[in-house]
């Protein structure tokens, strides 16, 4: 199998487990795509047996702000859990607060896949298709959607790796947030952000 799993291979894999769609696609990545270990993987780490929490509701949680250094950047995030015993410990808080710097350091685009605007999606669709036009046909349909996972990697807070790759082992959000509930034993959820810097619309 190739690096990179296929899309229909990374849903196949959430669907068994409810492990997220980052994970599973690290996991597969991990296993050289042995979908057997993969579980394993997913199990081990305890994301699968998080995930399952995804579909209790969150509505307690924290707003949390962060004002880079010379005050022209300033960011607004919503961490949502299921208790306010959790949202109240200085774990939670202090994930929060590790978002928000993220968050004016990355200036994401969307929380999730789901969330990106349509428009931004078919303007790097169109762009990757031009500029995979002198490709052979039948890998042409693979570069763009190569192209476009990379794109998304760099966009979606989710997926990107946190800034502090050092102090983070270099996890994605997505990666980070897992963690939290499964140490939590709660959903927590990322519900969004708002990014503000001086001179930008």
């Amino acid at each position: 199998m190739s690096t990179t799993p296929s899309a229909q291979e990374v849903m196949a894999l959430r669907q068994r487990t409810g492990a997220g769609i980052n994970d599973c696609r690290s996991a597969l990545i991990e296993a050289s795509g042995d979908v057997d270990q993969a579980i394993e993987m997913l199990r081990a780490k305890g994301q699968a047996q998080a995930a399952k929490r995804a579909g209790a509701e969150a509505k307690e949680g924290v707003v949390h702000s962060y004002i880079h250094q010379g005050n022209r950047i300033g960011v607004l995030v919503e961490v949502d859990c299921e208790t306010d015993f959790v949202a109240r410990t200085e774990k939670f808080i202090g994930f929060a607060r590790e978002i928000a710097l993220h968050i004016a350091a990355a200036a994401p685009l969307a929380v999730s896949d789901d969330d990106v605007p349509a428009a931004d999606r078919e303007r790097e669709q169109r762009i990757a298709a031009e500029q995979a036009a002198d490709r052979p046909e039948n890998v042409r349909e693979k570069v763009v959607q190569g192209k476009l996972e990379k794109w998304l990697d760099e966009v979606v807070l989710l997926r990107q790796k946190h800034v502090k790759e050092e102090d983070y082992g270099g996890q994605t959000i997505e990666e980070l947030r897992a963690a939290l509930a499964s140490e939590t034993g709660e959903n927590v959820v990322i519900r969004r952000f708002a990014r503000f810097q001086v001179g930008e619309a």
